[in-house]
């Protein structure tokens, strides 16, 4: 079972990094501020804005990623980085990164893992 913790500890450290890196990144546009959500405990990792762009409120989930069965879930990305080519720049190989936000057909016709 250790082997499993470990794999887990450096996905979750990995992940982490990953956001903070990513929430650096502030929008040019509006008095938009960037949080990062981490519930390490559940394994959920999220990016959010959240301010005003002109009159308008703006809350939006930029990033989610989940860490579930020893795999990294991307559940959205609504930025033009690529997650999935970064986690493999990080070390995370490509099976065990899901796009969720595919169906599983399609997913079984990528190089990533299908769930």
């Amino acid at each position: 079972m250790e082997g499993v913790t470990d794999k887990l500890t450096n996905y979750q450290q990995i992940v982490q990094q990953l956001l903070m890196g990513y929430a650096e990144i502030k929008p040019a546009y509006g008095d938009i501020e960037v949080e990062t959500i981490f519930d390490t405990q559940r394994d959920r990792y999220q990016i959010v804005h959240l301010g005003w762009l002109h009159k308008r409120w703006v809350h939006h989930c930029v990033m989610h990623l989940d860490i579930r069965h020893e795999k990294i879930w991307i559940f959205c990305n609504s930025t033009e980085h690529d997650i999935a080519a970064d986690l493999v720049d990080l070390g995370v190989p490509k099976q065990d990164s899901v796009m969720g936000f595919h169906p599983p057909f399609m997913r079984e016709m990528s190089d990533y893992a299908v769930g």
